[in-house]
């Protein structure tokens, strides 16, 4: 009965950043021949075509290069379990990533006015919802990478 209450933490999907970490990082994957980025990591180059990109872990931080507000309860599968009475609008960024990779994510300030573009920003990981139906648990909460201002 005790184990019911413990809540548990996974990952909003494998293999997607490294996952439980202090200092979390995006896994994505590298071109040997041509040096090309991709994010999620995957077997084919982008750009040549090469197979056998290799595992690459994505820099933690990055400039701001673009954003908006999500001012509207997201349908499945982007829901965080919010119902029209809790929800509150929450930023989306494209943060650019050294090497000149661009990744989409939440941020943590939903506020447009706290963000600029060329901002710098930092990955962390964050809760995103409870699932109650968890293999791991009823009290099962589910995290997913966002972009917060980075911390001087």
């Amino acid at each position: 009965m005790a184990d019911e209450q413990k809540t548990h933490q996974v990952p909003f999907a494998e293999r997607v950043f490294t996952w439980p970490d202090e200092n979390p990082s995006l896994i994505g994957s590298r071109c040997a021949p041509c040096g090309a980025l991709a994010f999620p990591a995957q077997d084919g180059c982008p750009r040549c075509g090469q197979e056998g990109m290799e595992r690459y872990l994505l820099p933690r931080r990055g400039r701001l290069y673009s954003w908006t507000s999500q001012g509207f309860l997201p349908k499945e599968p982007y829901a965080g379990g919010e119902t029209a009475e809790n929800f509150r609008p929450f930023g989306v960024g494209l943060v650019e990533l050294e090497g000149g990779i661009r990744v989409e994510g939440r941020l943590t300030e939903a506020d447009s006015d706290q963000l600029a573009f060329d901002m710098e920003m930092e990955l962390v990981v964050i809760p995103f919802r409870v699932d109650p139906s968890h293999d791991a648990g009823p009290n099962t909460e589910v995290m997913v990478y966002a972009f917060q201002p980075a911390q001087t």
